[in-house]
């Protein structure tokens, strides 16, 4: 495999850049802090994803780390590389709310299903720890994780029993360990009991469902609040058409300015009694023996008037007291004189008081009439006053009587009707608190049949349970047996460990340190000694440089297992791994890794004597400087 073009939209630092290699050695050239480790990462993102970690974790997470500086939106790219003749484009985005990954094999011109099988196929079968520890050295790593020592454990054991790198001892360990797990968690130890108790419950459920209570009598109550509902409807609309009968009349009362029967008599009785006394003063008005009494009483005293003016002119002596002095009454003319002017004056004043009295009357008449005018015109339309008119005015009072006596009726019916009606609403009322004491029940009903329900369903599943337990326990001996198994042949295997690794690295430790170093042990916990024909040194013993080469040629050998059996390796990553390397160091590996690795190599460096070194040794490489 090797890689033909980076396409990076945004990442980090970099916004749509195109970075490409080419077959065999590329030195990628840059400055401190011109993106040489944001490429490496880069490289990693698009093969395996870069997922954001949560919490606090995620402040200072790969993720966040390279997130684009610029427009955020564009946090994606894509990678192309060739394999077995095809050339393919991985195109991911690393954005949390659009994590695309499309597969595209441009040889055959169609996208494929990123599915495990085709992402193994094109990394070679390489997972991200081994990728990590082996094939991709950062700067300043060339020592291998923790991680790495079960994982090449796990694939030389592989190697060792089977030739066959698809299987993984500890994948199956723990496929066995979850199979385990499951069956265990079928098994239902307390079956029986529960079984029993299951039993006990739907007998008491079954008893309390055949209780009275629960006979269903909410058809009948909702049939009975309908109707019940049908007869408010009706009254209600019966009352409705009183209330606006009993309006309307009243409205007509309110018009003629009546409010009830006694207000209508009392108007009868009033307008009666005006009706008599105008009969009465026309009659007096009318009567000639007044005007003859008038007559008589002014003659009167026009006469006594003369007869006093007639004494008064005869003096003391007139007939009057001659007739009263034979009588021996001694009575003086002026005496007689004002006798008679006073009976003058008196039937004069009886006479003027008769007149009064006679035109006082005749207001009376004209005042009783007005009134009468009045009424007879608003009730009758027409103001004339006469009998035929008091007679029909006393039958519009009638039926004025007997409209208010109709309203009266009416608004008792229609008192009664909301008596009736409040009745039905309290019945009504009644039903529903039956209606929902009733729906609750079926309520209760309804769970404890479902409840019944679900008891039925758990005592066929603890019989099913029952019948399958011995088979599980059957199973899980099994399993147990084959756990066994393959844990003792991992500990069979443990001590070849050394063996292939140990061979691998010191062919590859003699190379990389021109023939210094022949022989290296690692232990399966790779830890590295050196070996001298007195004793095995410590690795920590030995110079920084010479530690750097052990570890690198550790991964190179790690690599070379991992990969055993592919057609074409996977290209070989270095980011600025030969910082702590000499002059004779640094020549000898770079003339070594072309002759030893066939595949691709990416070296990214911060130094141009890499570049120098290989063109004054004529080793072909191309350049890339960012």
């Amino acid at each position: 495999m090797k890689f033909i073009e980076l396409q990076i939209k945004g990442f980090g630092k970099f916004h749509d850049r195109t970075i490409s290699f080419q077959d065999g050695l590329n030195v990628v050239y840059g400055k401190n802090e011109a993106g040489k480790s944001t490429i490496h990462t880069f490289i990693r993102g698009m093969l395996f994803g870069i997922q954001p970690q949560r919490g606090r974790a995620s402040r200072n997470d790969l993720y966040s780390k390279y997130e684009p500086w610029e427009n955020s939106g564009t946090y994606e790219g894509a990678l192309r590389l060739e394999q077995g003749g095809h050339t393919y484009r991985i195109e991911r985005s690393f954005q949390k709310n659009r994590k695309d990954l499309r597969v595209i094999d441009e040889t055959l011109g169609k996208s494929l299903e990123p599915a495990r099988a085709v992402l193994d196929q094109l990394l070679c079968g390489l997972s991200e720890t081994a990728y990590n520890n082996t094939v991709s050295i950062g700067q300043l790593k060339s020592a291998t994780e923790a991680g790495m020592v079960s994982e090449l454990k796990n694939y030389i054991a592989n190697m060792n029993t089977t030739g066959n790198m698809a299987l993984n001892i500890t994948r199956a360990t723990d496929y066995l360990k979850a199979q385990k797990k499951q069956l265990e968690a079928q098994l239902v130890p307390e079956a029986a009991r529960s079984y029993t108790s299951l039993l006990g419950e739907i007998k008491t459920l079954e008893k309390e469902i055949s209780a009275p209570e629960y006979v269903n009598q909410l058809p009948a109550y909702q049939k009975m609040r309908t109707d019940v509902r049908s007869e408010i409807e009706a009254k209600q609309k019966e009352k409705e058409a009183l209330l606006q009968k009993t309006a309307r009349g009243r409205q007509v009362l309110a018009q003629n300015q009546f409010t009830d029967i006694h207000s209508i008599e009392e108007y009868e009785k009033k307008t009666q009694d005006v009706y008599e006394d105008y009969l009465q003063t026309r009659a007096a008005c009318d009567s000639r023996s007044r005007r003859v009494f008038q007559i008589v009483m002014f003659l009167l005293g026009a006469g006594f008037l003369a007869c006093g003016l007639y004494f008064h002119s005869l003096g003391e002596w007139n007939p009057v007291t001659d007739y009263l002095f034979n009588l021996n009454i001694d009575f003086p003319g002026t005496a007689v004189f004002v006798i008679m002017i006073s009976l003058s004056v008196f039937f004069c004043l009886t006479g003027a008081l008769s007149v009064w009295k006679g035109k006082r009357l005749i207001k009376e008449a004209a005042l009783s009439s007005q009134v009468l005018r009045e009424s007879f015109s608003r009730q009758l339309g027409d103001g004339t006053v006469s009998p035929q008119a008091m007679e029909a005015f006393q039958t519009r009072m009638a039926e004025f009587k007997r409209l208010s006596a109709a309203m009266d009726r009416s608004e008792e019916a229609v008192s009664r009707l909301a008596d009736e009606i409040s009745a039905l609403q309290t019945k009504q009322n009644d039903c529903s608190q039956v209606i929902e004491k009733q729906q609750k029940l079926q309520w209760e009903l309804e769970k404890k049949l479902e409840l019944l329900s679900g008891y039925k369903t758990q005592t066929d599943v603890l019989r099913r349970t029952l019948a399958e337990n011995n088979r599980l326990t059957r199973e899980i001996s099994a399993i147990d047996l084959a756990h066994d198994t393959m844990t003792e042949l991992s500990s069979s295997i443990r001590d070849s460990f050394g063996l292939y690794l140990n061979k691998t690295a010191s062919e590859l430790i003699d190379g990389i340190t021109g023939g210094v170093y022949k022989s290296i042990s690692i232990d399966e916990n790779l830890n590295a000694f050196m070996n001298t024909p007195v004793r095995l040194i410590p690795l920590e013993q030995v110079s920084s440089g010479t530690m750097d080469q052990i570890y690198l040629a550790l991964r190179l050998a790690a690599a070379g297992l991992i990969q055993s059996g592919q057609e074409e390796p996977f290209p070989l990553i270095f980011d600025d791994s030969f910082v702590l390397y000499d002059e004779d160091r640094l020549k000898s590996v770079l003339k070594w890794l072309p002759e030893t690795y066939d595949g691709q190599i990416i070296i990214f460096t911060c130094h141009q004597r890499e570049a120098q070194m290989l063109t004054a040794n004529q080793i072909a490489y191309h350049f890339i400087e960012i």
